[in-house]
């Protein structure tokens, strides 16, 4: 072929698409169910907001965005990850003036350059929750309940939070210092990832996947010694949140995620028997970025999943969604006379909610019999010289292959009846 696919993307096909139904289907549900509404913010977007939204120091910013000049000189990018555009449209049309907390969800492409791998690709679908305005922890477990039911729903099993703060400005900075200061001492057994954001962006030091970084990672001081009194109350009500309602969690002291907005609770949903990577989604609280972005002090939380991620890990568990819907009937026609009472009879099904579908141009009978059992259908209406000159449809199970004569006047009650039934 002369064309390909470009790396790191993917054709999403038909036998694909029960999966991608079921999971927009149950979003749907949950979301409605927890009284979130659905955003839809551009697909790209000023290059500045993501870089001050993000962080400078990100992976994202600095290696994976897809930066353009458009042909007004204007530096655009495909939006990398959702929460910054959501912050612009949040403050934009002014839904920082509804009763708090707003709740918002969106799915849609994000754009990574990255390395493909399963699951990952550098286009792909993200469902995305926020809710802003409230900085109550019940809000943190609705966030985070919203995710857990998506996935319960979906039939997964041995559901865990995977939890942690990473406080706040207050107390942040003496974790910082005493974390820089620790990595210092070990700084020529550090990969070179780490010697960069040891002065650039430190907390990511814990995230690092460097088998040589691991067992600094391990001894490294935890943040949970660091938090200020705001920040530790916050944490321990949510985990008293998630007592009660009998939710697994662990409390992760290396978990503080990839974006620089995260302060408080961040978290990861993992499920069992997925492969080296268990995390389906992760997100957390983002206190400050409003503010940083230009607006009013709003707190907000929320979270990413990836539909493809979800996918993978579906087909991995053997979580396979009903199939698609076939036809109910396969209209066969024998002759232009035939023809011409067969097309608007198609039509007067579809018209009464029958899934019909026919056979085009010149085929005999034996390749439209053929062709109706290929594609699924549960009956088979025949329409040749004989049936036309008697006023009937013949009208055939192909499950077990008993054949009726049904009036024209009739059929369409008839196959109804039949299908209910």
């Amino acid at each position: 072929m002369k064309y390909k696919s470009v790396t790191g993307t993917r054709d999403v096909l038909p036998d694909e698409q029960p999966y991608w139904r079921i999971i927009e289907e149950k979003i749907d549900k949950i979301t409605r169910l927890y009284g979130y509404e659905q955003v839809n913010p551009p697909v790209f977007e000023q290059t500045e907001l993501f870089v001050r939204g993000v962080g400078e120091t990100t992976d994202i910013v600095e290696k994976e965005m897809y930066t353009f000049l458009d042909k007004g000189k204007n530096s655009l990018t495909l939006r990398p990850e959702f929460t910054a555009g959501i912050m612009r449209l949040y403050l934009q049309n002014g839904l920082h003036t509804r009763p708090k907390p707003v709740k918002l969800f969106s799915i849609g492409p994000i754009f990574r350059y990255e390395r493909p791998q399963a699951g990952r690709f550098r286009q792909h679908t993200q469902f995305n929750v926020e809710a802003l305005g409230e900085q109550d922890p019940a809000v943190d477990l609705e966030v985070m309940s919203i995710a857990w039911q998506l996935y319960a729903e979906l039939g997964f099993k041995g559901l865990a939070f995977q939890l942690n703060s990473t406080g706040c400005p207050v107390c942040r900075p003496g974790y910082v210092a005493t974390l820089t200061a620790y990595y210092q001492k070990r700084f020529d057994e550090i990969c070179g990832d780490c010697k960069r954001r040891l002065h650039s962006n430190p907390l990511r030091l814990l995230d690092c996947k460097n088998e040589t970084c691991q067992p600094i990672i391990l001894d490294a001081p935890v943040i949970s010694r660091f938090l200020c009194g705001e920040c530790k109350e916050h944490f321990e009500t949510l985990r008293r949140y998630l007592d009660a309602l009998e939710r697994s969690y662990t409390i992760n002291h290396k978990l503080v995620r990839g974006l620089d907005y995260y302060t408080k609770t961040v978290f990861e949903v993992w499920a069992e028997g997925i492969g080296a990577q268990n995390a389906m989604c992760g997100g957390g609280r983002y206190d400050g970025l409003v503010e940083q972005l230009g607006g009013p002090p709003t707190p907000g939380i929320g979270f990413g999943s990836g539909i493809e991620r979800i996918i993978l890990s579906m087909k991995q568990q053997g979580l396979a969604p009903a199939p698609e819907q076939k036809p109910d009937v396969f209209l066969v026609s024998l002759g232009q006379l035939a023809r011409m009472k067969a097309i608007p009879l198609l039509y007067k099904l579809r018209e009464n909610e029958l899934a019909a579908t026919t056979a085009f141009g010149d085929k005999s009978f034996k390749t439209q019999m053929r062709d109706a059992d290929r594609q699924g259908a549960r009956y088979a209406l025949i329409l040749g010289e004989n049936e036309l000159a008697a006023g009937i449809v013949a009208v055939k199970n192909l499950g077990d292959g008993v054949q009726e004569n049904v009036p024209e006047d009739r059929i369409v009650s008839f196959l109804l009846e039949k299908i209910k039934r």
